[in-house]
Order: structure tokens, then C-alpha cells, then sequence
């Protein structure tokens, strides 16, 4: 067998078992497969760097396949190349309950899946989150620990996508020359040929975002192979068109939109084994071909046992940290030095907004955890996301520890995502809390895949102020509160706001969003203890003086606003008890009898500057909520508490007329 030939035997076994996949599930994507079976073949067996038996190296180059559609393809290599989670039953049960093998990749679903895609243009952010995250490491521990690839393959969909030119202008600006998209340019979307929606010039478009582009046919391996080499020269990342064909090898419906997302039907299965000389049966390899793939699958693990020796012959306290940073440990110091912390914020009582307690806390945490990575989509100095202690991260200097995205909410959120996946950095990053409708998509993919990111969302309410209804928060609490394993956090002072990051940064599985004032508010939190009662969500900040008359329940900056009713409600004889709740996710997880102890069951008002919308589930029928219904205004944070009612007049009326109604 020649080398033309065992590259089409290879690419072929590509082909038919994700054809044969999606024929048997009956649903599916087969024409990616069919048509990038040749441009993977290239990278698998002659450029990529991994190892099926250890698959979680740290050195490994990384491969996203951002045009999750195609998900037969990518479980069709790891399959072929060995990955023990992926069998020849998974491969049969594609798309079933319970299956490795989804309808597009899932993180954590199997070894080799680097990242969930599916959403289109998110793997590409993920990529350049991943090349980010690898030369900040390589920075710190040098070419014998980090010296990788990321790969990244994407479709005609991801590049319409405009996270795209998001991800594409941040990668171009830092020079991430170890980043390689290959472009599966076959100019056909689910409607018809690409140019009934779009026209652009893709390559121009990442040269003028700071790229190297080539053109090569996607069926010559040659041509694969020889654009391959040059991007691995290249002191830019890199953008490889390959043209090819979708749906290559069906006989009637290749190159049309009919074969990108139905299966092909048993006669034109029929007609491409014929076209192609594949003679197998359905979900069989030829013995032949199946060792040329295992064997490929060994390719780098000579490669892998010279890592390993030059990781164990590092100084044991580099080895330990490098270790300890891809496990996902805290260092044991953090804890201490918050705690510090929160004795200092206890006893100087500082009013301040809690963006600016933020700031404070990352300083501790910049001085103490090593891996963390901060960010803001241009709005540093409103953010306060970077200690004094940070530098910028720029092109040829990876040894900061502070990115500037620029005006690029959703890439700095699916960036981050991608640093999260490749291990060893803590990713955060912020912008207004508004914009998180900018983030949402990669927000969701955090909590779907379990990536400790930390979402820093300032300006969380009208008390912004002057910006207006355009910037001014409204239903996003109870928005991101609806996303599944998401943390909210909504702290209501210095003290509580170190505390959310001591459990933000703790939640190894679980992305958080930091919900942070503008204005300034009073430091509550005065008698302080080692427990942090943020870990249970919501707390009795203040219990009534006598007998509850009435229950109080806030967050963040409403908090002080139930003290102060609190206050004017005891000079009338009416005993009230505060109740601080930064995270309903938190309490929710909390036995009921302690939410029943914290809520008791004299009358309650919930307080916060929001819609209602998810209180209703610590407020009952009778109960009443003090917020908002419809969007803000322009004007001074508090003429606009005033004009919306929540002022602590509003809440006294309020619990007045519960008592005595």
C-alpha cells in the first residue's frame, strides 16, 4: 500500500464511521466528517503532539474542533487512535441518553474532547483562551514543562459568527503564533451555498487582524501537510483555507447542503462504499487500517517519556507547583491572608463601593495565588479587576498576569473558558454587569463544562446612576440566577465581598458572577468569625430584638438599605431581623431546616433592586417584595432609589402594613 493510498484508507475509515454513525442514530451531521476526514488524517498522524494512553499530559498539543456539528469526526479519531472511553458501542450509541458520545463534544464526556462546541465560534475563542493560557505557563516554567500547540478547526458558521472577529483581532493583537486554524472551507451552510448570506473575504479578514493566511486543497495531504510546516514557523497564528468538498464521496449529494445535517440514506451510503472501494460492513476498519491508526496513535510517545523526564528532573518545589497549579488546588496560603482580610475590613469599617473592596481582596489574592489571570473588556479603571501587582500580558511578553481584551465581551468570556480548560491559570475577568447579556453564551458553556471562571460584573444595579436605562441592570440577577451550576454572588460589603471570592475561587466546578456596586456602602459585617456565613448563601446578619416581627431578606447593596428600615421599624415598636442573601444558589443547597431557622416564619420582605423574578421562592403569597418592575433612568443613584421606592420609608410602610394587616 502506498502513502496516497493509506492516507485514503485513513481518511476513508473517517469517513464511513461517522456516516455510518449518524445513519444509525438517524440523526447528525455527516457531510463535516465526510469532507475534513483528509485535513485531520494530515494533522493527527504527522503534526499533532498527544497521547491516548495519558491523556490529560499537560504538554499535549490541543485540538478544538469549534464546528461541534461534526462531532462524529473528531469521536471517530479518538476511536481510531485509541482513547479507551471511546469504543466501537459508543461510536454505535451516537446521540443516545447516556452516551460519550453526544450530539456535539461535551466536556468531560470523554478523554480527548478538550472543550464543548456546538454553539458556533465558541471553540474558536476557546483556542485562543487555550494558546493564551500556554504561553503564560510556557513564561513561567519554560520550554522542557509548556511547549505546545493549539489547533482549532472551524467551519464556514464559526467564522460568521461575530465572536469570531472577536477572538480572531485578540489573537492576531498578542501574536499568539502557536495557534493553527484550519478553515473547513466548503462554502455551504444548512441554507444553501454561503454566498446566499455572506460575502466576505475571510482571508483578507484575518490578515488585516494581524495573521498569517494559506489556501491549500483540503483533500491533498501534501498541501495540508506543507501549509502545516509553515504555521509552525510562523511568528503569527496562523489561518489555513483548505477547500474541500462536504459530504466528499457521496455520489449525489455531495457538495450541497443536503448532506450537512440529515443522514444520507441507505442508497447513497450504498453508492459512496462502491465510489470510494470501502468494502467493510457498517462500523467495521480493516484490520490494516486500524494498526496504521493505533499506530499513529503512539506517534508522540517517545516525546511523552522525554517530558516525563525532564518533569522529574525539575527542583521538587517547581515540580510541586506545576503539579498543585494543574490540579486545581488553592495554595494553602489564601485562606490565612483573607481572613486577614476580612479582620482588617472588620475593624476599620470602611464605606466603599464593593467594586472597590474587589480591588482590595484581589490584591491579597493577585499577592498570593500565582495562577490567577485578570481581565476587563476595557473598563479597568470602573472594574478595578487589576492589583498593582499585575502586568499586562503583550505580544512577546506572556509574563503578566492581566489580559486587556478590549471592547470583546464574549470573547473574553469564551477566552476564558479556554484558559479555565487548559489548566493551570484561574481565569477572571469584568465589565458591567448589563453586558453579561455580551457574555451569556459563554457564561452557560462555564457552568455546562464545570470551569472555575470568575465573572466580575460591576455596576449591578440603577445605582450606576447617570448611564441610564441602556447600563443599568434590571432582570440579569435573575437571569444568570437561572443558568444551572452558576454561582451568583451578590455581596453587600467588604466583608462579604472577600468572602464570595474565598468561594468563587474555592468552587473548583462552578463558574461565579461577582455582582458588585458602583456606589459606596456601609461596612455591615462588624462581628466577624472564622466561618464564612456567605457559604450558606444567606445568613441572619442581624437578629430582631425581641420576637420577629418581620424578616427582612436583601442582597448586596440593599442590604444596608433593610439595616436602616430595621432601625426606623424598632423605634416603633416593630422587631425586625436582617437577613443578608448573597447567593440563592448557596442557600438553596442549605438543609431546610437552617432556611427555615434564617427565614423564620414571621412575615418577610425581600429587598433588591431587580425584577422579583426567583425571590418568590424564599417570599411566600403574603409575603411582599420591594424592587423593580421595569427599567431604570438617567439620573443620580439616589434620586433614583427614591423615584423607584426602594428607600427604607418604602420598606417601613411595607412591613408596617404586614404586621398590622
Amino acid at each position: 500500500m502506498t502513502q496516497v493510498d493509506r492516507h485514503a484508507e485513513m481518511a476513508n475509515a473517517i469517513r464511513f464511521l461517522s456516516v455510518d454513525a449518524v445513519e444509525h442514530a438517524n440523526s447528525g451531521h455527516p457531510g463535516l466528517p465526510m469532507g475534513a476526514a483528509d485535513i485531520v488524517t494530515v494533522l493527527f498522524t504527522n503534526f499533532m503532539d498527544f497521547n491516548p494512553k495519558h491523556p490529560d499530559w499537560p504538554d499535549r498539543d490541543r485540538f478544538v474542533l469549534s464546528a461541534g456539528h461534526g462531532s462524529m469526526l473528531l469521536y471517530s479519531l479518538l476511536y481510531l487512535l485509541g482513547y479507551e472511553d471511546i469504543d466501537l458501542d459508543e461510536i454505535k450509541n451516537f446521540r443516545q441518553l447516556g452516551s460519550k458520545t453526544a450530539g456535539h463534544p461535551e466536556y468531560g464526556h470523554a478523554a480527548g474532547v478538550e472543550t464543548t462546541t456546538g454553539p458556533l465560534g465558541q471553540g474558536l475563542a476557546n483556542a485562543v483562551g487555550m494558546a493564551i493560557a500556554e504561553r503564560k505557563l510556557n513564561a513561567e516554567f519554560g520550554d522542557d514543562v509548556v511547549d505546545h500547540r493549539t489547533f482549532c478547526l472551524v467551519g464556514d458558521g464559526c467564522l460568521m459568527e461575530g465572536i469570531s472577529q472577536e477572538a480572531i483581532s485578540l489573537a492576531g493583537h498578542l501574536r499568539l503564533s502557536k495557534l493553527t486554524v484550519l478553515w473547513d472551507d466548503n462554502d455551504i451552510s444548512i441554507d444553501g451555498a454561503v454566498s446566499l448570506s455572506d460575502s466576505t473575504d475571510q482571508l483578507a479578514r484575518f490578515r488585516a487582524s494581524g495573521w498569517n493566511t494559506l489556501s491549500v486543497d483540503g483533500h491533498k495531504p501534501a498541501e495540508i501537510a506543507d501549509a502545516l510546516e509553515k504555521a509552525d514557523k510562523s511568528d503569527r497564528p496562523t489561518l489555513i483555507a483548505c477547500r474541500t468538498t462536504i459530504g466528499f464521496g457521496a455520489p449525489t449529494k455531495a457538495g450541497t447542503s443536503k448532506v450537512h445535517g440529515s443522514p444520507l440514506g441507505a442508497e447513497e451510503i450504498k453508492g459512496m462504499r462502491e465510489k470510494l472501494g470501502w468494502k467493510c460492513e457498517p462500523f467495521k476498519v480493516p484490520a490494516e487500517t486500524l494498526d496504521l491508526w493505533r499506530i499513529a496513535g503512539l506517534r508522540s510517545a517517545q516525546k511523552y517519556k522525554e517530558w516525563e523526564k525532564r518533569f522529574a528532573a525539575l527542583d521538587p518545589e517547581i515540580r510541586g507547583e506545576f503539579e498543585r497549579r494543574m490540579r486545581g488546588d488553592m495554595p494553602a496560603a489564601l485562606n490565612e491572608a483573607l481572613e486577614a482580610m476580612k479582620r482588617t475590613l472588620g475593624d476599620e469599617k470602611p464605606t466603599m463601593a464593593t467594586r472597590k473592596s474587589s480591588e482590595a481582596v484581589l490584591e491579597v489574592i493577585n499577592g498570593v495565588v500565582a495562577e490567577t489571570i485578570g481581565g476587563s473588556a476595557d473598563l479597568t479603571g470602573s472594574n478595578n479587576t487589576k492589583a498593582k501587582s499585575q502586568k499586562p500580558v503583550s505580544k512577546g511578553d506572556f509574563g503578566g498576569s492581566y489580559v486587556h481584551y478590549g471592547v470583546r465581551e464574549h470573547g473574553m468570556a469564551a477566552a476564558m473558558n479556554g484558559m479555565a480548560l487548559h489548566g493551570g491559570v484561574v481565569p477572571y475577568g469584568g465589565t458591567f454587569m448589563v453586558f453579561t447579556d455580551y457574555c451569556r453564551p459563554a457564561i452557560r458553556l462555564s457552568a455546562l463544562m464545570r470551569q472555575r471562571v470568575v465573572y466580575v460584573m460591576t455596576h449591578d444595579s440603577i445605582g450606576l446612576g447617570e448611564d441610564g436605562p441602556t447600563h443599568q441592570p434590571v432582570e440579569h440577577l435573575a437571569a444568570l440566577r437561572a443558568i444551572p451550576n452558576l454561582n451568583v454572588f451578590r455581596p453587600a460589603d467588604g466583608v462579604e465581598t472577600a468572602e464570595c471570592w474565598a468561594l468563587a475561587l474555592a468552587a473548583s466546578k462552578t463558574p461565579s458572577v461577582l455582582a458588585l456596586t458602583r456606589q459606596n456602602v456601609p461596612n455591615l459585617r462588624t462581628r466577624l468569625t472564622d466561618e464564612n456565613p456567605c457559604a450558606k448563601g444567606g445568613y441572619v446578619l442581624r437578629e430582631a430584638p425581641a420576637k420577629r416581627d418581620v424578616t427582612l431578606i436583601a442582597s448586596g447593596s440593599e442590604v444596608g438599605l433593610a439595616a436602616t428600615a430595621a432601625d426606623m421599624l424598632a423605634k416603633e415598636g416593630i422587631a425586625a431581623a436582617i437577613v443578608s442573601m448573597p447567593s440563592f444558589e448557596l442557600f438553596r443547597a442549605q438543609p431546610e431546616a437552617y432556611r427555615f431557622a434564617t427565614l423564620g416564619d414571621a412575615p418577610r420582605i425581600a429587598i433588591e433592586a431587580g425584577i422579583a423574578q426567583g425571590w418568590h421562592e424564599w417570599i411566600r403569597h403574603k409575603d411582599r417584595f420591594v424592587g423593580l418592575s421595569d427599567f431604570g433612568a438617567s439620573a443620580p443613584a439616589a434620586k433614583l432609589f427614591e423615584h423607584f421606592g426602594l428607600t427604607p420609608a418604602r420598606v417601613v410602610a411595607e412591613a408596617k402594613a404586614l404586621v398590622k394587616g
